[in-house]
Parts: structure tokens; sequence; C-alpha cells
């Protein structure tokens, strides 16, 4: 680990293998706020430095980057700053962000980064922890901003276990306009387009392949997840939702609920992998053969 560059000000530390650099707050967050490929000078993570909402608890920062909330989503308690006191942690191939605990729901986050030896990738552990007095529900929540200008991919496969019943479905936020052209719909893949609109549009479903990715320019960025079936999730059973709105598009998986009682933790994982050199064609069918070129 070693001092960054810094974010529009805010103090950073980076951790990095010859092939993809992570770049966090060194006091603020937990939050990734860079990720570079190696030859590379284009951050995959979108800077948002001048967006904030006041709260009752003070100033919330978008920021960009990568984050951890925990669902179902409210105002204020999902909105609780967090612009300082961080614990950092490096280990070997590493680092630990660790929160002050929230004082307003007694949950603290910490996120653990860990870099792949041989390639593009890497694993964020997220963990949320009760310290406070009572048992919350609650539900781990990773969300990515990533730039506009690319095309957000959701696979939409799922078990048939019987012709008579339903087996997929989609979620719409209320601000959700059904005729949005961003949202391209196929049998097999949804994709939600990054382009820049007033108007939000939001989606969510349950994924059941346990990933889904943002094709910009010839890079691919994929996150896996476990989708842990058979448990309930936030948002009418959602564990996979894109949101795009004007100056981004945020990738985000959801663990399930969980009654976390006092002194417990629960966790949810991701996987990050860069592919490189893809079809930057953005055409339903050259993705589907991209998806099946990766095994995906």
């Amino acid at each position: 680990m070693q001092s960054g560059n810094n974010f529009h000000g805010l103090p950073t530390f980076v951790i990095a293998n010859q092939l993809l650099t992570v770049e966090f707050l060194a006091e603020a967050g937990p939050r990734i706020v860079r990720l570079t490929l190696a030859g590379r000078d284009d951050n995959l993570l979108a800077e948002i430095p001048d967006v904030n909402w006041e709260t009752t608890y003070g100033t919330f920062h978008i920021r960009g980057g990568h984050r951890l909330w925990h669902a179902p989503e409210a105002m204020p308690r999902t909105y609780v700053p967090d612009n300082d006191g961080l614990e950092v942690e490096p280990f070997e191939g590493g680092v630990r962000l660790r929160q002050p605990v929230e004082a307003p729901t007694g949950i603290q986050k910490v996120m653990e980064l860990t870099l792949h030896p041989d390639r593009p990738a890497l694993t964020v552990q997220h963990a949320l922890h009760n310290a406070g007095s009572w048992a919350v529900e609650l539900a781990p929540w990773a969300i990515t901003q990533v730039p506009l200008g690319g095309v957000a991919v959701l696979p939409m496969q799922a078990p048939v276990p019987s012709q008579y019943l339903p087996t997929r479905q989609l979620n719409l936020w209320s601000y959700t306009r059904i005729r949005d052209t961003r949202l391209r719909l196929d049998d097999d893949l949804a994709l939600v387009e990054g382009k820049s609109r007033k108007q939000p549009f939001k989606i969510g479903y349950f994924n059941h392949a346990g990933w889904l990715g943002y094709l910009t320019g010839d890079v691919f960025f994929v996150k896996r997840f476990d989708p842990q079936t058979g448990q309930p999730h936030p948002d009418q059973n959602s564990n996979c939702e894109v949101y795009v709105w004007d100056r981004f598009l945020e990738l985000e998986t959801l663990a399930p609920l969980v009654r976390l009682e006092p002194g417990a933790t629960t966790t949810h994982v991701e996987t990050w992998e860069l592919f490189t050199g893809v079809s930057t064609d953005t055409t339903i069918d050259s993705i589907r053969t991209l998806v099946q070129t990766l095994g995906l």
C-alpha cells in the first residue's frame, strides 16, 4: 500500500499489482474512488465530487466510485455521512477499511479489498456489524458508480421448474418510465444504456446468474456475486439493480435481508473482473456473443 495522488482534494491510498490499480479514500468512507488498468489512464469508476445532500445528520457526499450501504433505502438513515474517522489496515495482498460506528444506526461498515495475484481482478468483501443494543433488519448493498457512455449488461436466464409458473420479473421504481429507450430487453439479456437524462431510471430483479457487467469502450467490467436463492431480499426480492441518471450509472448487488442481532456481522462478497480488448459493438447480438465467449 502506498499514498495516492488525491481525490479532488481528499487524501487517498493505493494498492496495485502489475495489471490493476485500486485507489481508495484514506480518511473517509470506506470508498473506492479509482480503478485503472495497467497502461491506461482512464478511471473505470465515476468521479462525482460536487454532488451532495443535506441530511439531519450532516452533509452526505455521493463522490462516485464504490460504496457500501445497508438496504432498504430510507432517508435519512441510508445517508449517514461517512466523511472521516476511517481505519486503514493493510495486509498481504490487500487492505481492510473500517468505518466508525454510525451513531444514528449503531451499524459499522467494513470493506476488505484483495487483489488477485496474476490477473486484473479484485475481491471486495462488504461487512455490516451491529454495534448497537437492538436487532436490525437490513441487507448489505454494494453500489458501484461508473461513467456514462457504456452499457450495463444484465443476464435474464432463470430456472424453469414448470412452464405454468413465472420465472422472471422486473421491479420498476416510481420514477422509471417503461418506455425509456435506455432499456433494451431480450429473452436472455437486459441492457441499460449509460446516457445522460434528467429523468432517472432504475430497475431491479433477482439475478440467478450471479453476475452483471458494464461494457465501456473495449473494456468489459464484470461484478460476480453469490445469488442466494430462497432467501428474502429487499426491493421486492431484488439482488441486482441498475440506476442511471444524468451524471453516472450504478451497478448494484444486494445480499439477503437478515435480522442482525447486537454483536453480529453479515457479509456480502463481490469479485470484480476486467476483460480488455473486447468488441466495442453494443448491439445485443454482439454482447450476447461476448458473454458466451467469456463463459458467463
